[in-house]
């Protein structure tokens, strides 16, 4: 007994100091890439400001599909989009679901850069056998439903101009689908398409319950994941962390204001879900001036109509309420690594650490938002 627990002890060892050199190598892997990228490049868009139409920018330039490490949840695909890519999803289920019980289900989107994998970098799984989403506290568990990006071009600063990610930047979201204006028809969303695609999948399957679905999300999927819940009324609420405006953020040159009625011209774009509740979670200082430019979504989305929790954390997880000016004051966010290294290295490593103690809070800020089938 005595040798095996001394064998347990070093093994377990050896597990977390494994653990602490995969994180430290993801950690220096992301800051590498945005300190690379800020050196060679301010980016590489796919459209001019003459292209801008009444979704904003052109649908992004799709390179290939990507299909994920679902790890020890179930991989769901391929389905074609309407470019023909493949498309898949991670789903997790709890260990002990009553297979006569439907449950709440969280739809998670991950950053852009890594794919579906990296929801092991949260902690919303680590919940998922032991916390009710609803008013009873015996009904515990979630299901958890992972979308998958795809190569596409990004308005993001080089190395993260082009990769696994989603296009916000193309805000055709209309539930209907495709909207015929004049003689042209906009395509809806890919990106939006595949989500209602992987969505509707689990909901018929019976196991979903339809007044608690929710959207999260972290850095490019937040800002997707916000779009999206922006526009589906059967999404109860958005709870998300670190998203870039995505209605114009870095070099967009297409960003439109969001507005509840009709818009009244490029410059504007409609949102059909205007009273659905929202949580944001961000720091302080983040990285590439994500606090103004998160700072001022909330503006933009309080002036719709929309409710939002802003919730803005220091370098502890405390919550403090004004940004980090030396780490960005730029309402379109942008870097200032040459001017500010080490605020702007703050940032960096801010955003790439999940704000794991405030996951509960989100969960709980969910479990207080079932649909609102009046709204």
């Amino acid at each position: 007994m005595l040798f095996g627990a001394i064998g347990y002890v070093k093994s377990e060892r050896v597990q977390n100091f494994q653990k602490r050199a995969r994180i430290a190598i993801w950690r220096a892997i992301f800051l590498a890439a945005i300190i690379v990228g800020v050196a060679c490049s301010a980016g590489d868009g796919n459209a001019t400001a003459n292209a801008c139409g009444p979704y904003g920018d052109p649908s992004a330039a799709v390179f290939s599909a990507a299909k994920p490490n679902c790890g020890k949840g179930k991989l769901l695909g391929p389905w074609k989009d309407a470019d023909g890519m493949d498309r898949y999803a991670c789903l997790y289920a709890p260990a002990r679901a009553a297979s006569n019980r439907k449950l709440p289900m969280i739809v998670y989107l991950h950053p852009s850069l890594f794919g579906a994998g990296w929801i092991t970098r949260t902690n919303i799984l680590d919940y998922q056998n032991s916390v009710s989403l609803s008013d009873d506290p015996q009904n515990a568990g979630y299901i958890v439903l992972e979308p998958q990006g795809r190569k596409t071009t990004h308005y993001y600063p080089f190395p993260d101009n082009k990769g696994i990610g989603w296009d916000n930047w193309y805000r055709q979201l209309n539930p209907a689908g495709d909207v015929k204006l004049g003689d042209t028809t906009w395509r809806e969303n890919a990106d939006a398409a595949a989500i209602d695609h992987f969505i509707a999948m689990q909901v018929a399957s019976g196991a979903v319950d339809t007044n608690r679905i929710y959207m999260s999300g972290w850095s490019n999927g937040a800002a997707m994941g916000y779009l999206y819940a922006l526009n589906r009324p059967a999404i109860a609420a958005v709870a998300v962390y670190s998203a870039p405006n995505p209605f114009g953020a870095f070099d967009d040159p297409c960003e439109q204001q969001p507005v509840a009625g009709e818009a009244t011209s490029n410059r504007q774009i409609r949102i059909v879900n205007p009273s659905i509740p929202t949580m944001h979670i961000h720091n302080r200082c983040d990285t590439a001036g994500i606090c103004p430019s998160s700072e001022q979504l909330t503006s933009e989305l309080l002036a719709a109509g929309v409710s939002v929790e802003d919730v803005i954390l220091d370098s502890h997880g405390n919550r403090v309420y004004t940004c980090n000016s030396s780490c960005g004051s730029n309402l379109k966010g942008g870097f200032a690594i040459l001017t500010n290294p080490i605020s702007s290295m703050v940032g960096m490593v801010n955003h790439a650490e999940w704000p794991k103690s405030w996951t509960l809070k989100m969960l709980d800020f969910f479990r207080q938002h079932p649909l609102n089938r009046s709204r």
